[in-house]
């Protein structure tokens, strides 16, 4: 588009009228940047309405033999790296669940 061409109109005329175009186009994608968040704010309400939201922070699954090394380590009969070897978990993760086990078992750890 010639308008928006800034490589022609070096003048002061043609500087102004180009900073005005994208003066423009940049508020309108600007509002159109706006009126997406509003429409996904209002699809999220809607669906928590429902009862439909899945967002939120996922769901670890916690091995079956969790609880039973866990004691074993709180013991000191084993190392955390051995606990988190025979559940299979990473380091991160261990203590994840570690956290939300105590937090539910209300244990101080």
């Amino acid at each position: 588009m010639e308008l928006l061409d800034t490589r022609l109109h070096k003048d002061l005329l043609g500087s102004f009228i180009s900073d005005l175009v994208l003066q423009v186009l940049s508020f309108v994608a600007e509002q159109e940047r706006t009126n997406i968040k509003e429409r996904q704010a209002q699809g999220i309400a809607i669906a928590k309405a429902q009862g439909k939201y899945k967002g939120g922070k996922k769901r670890i699954n916690i091995p079956n033999n969790f609880e039973e090394e866990y004691k074993k380590w709180k013991l000191g009969q084993q190392t955390a790296k051995i606990t988190m070897e025979h559940c299979l978990l990473k380091r991160t993760t261990f203590y994840t669940i570690v956290k939300e086990f105590e937090k539910n078992n209300k244990l101080v750890g």
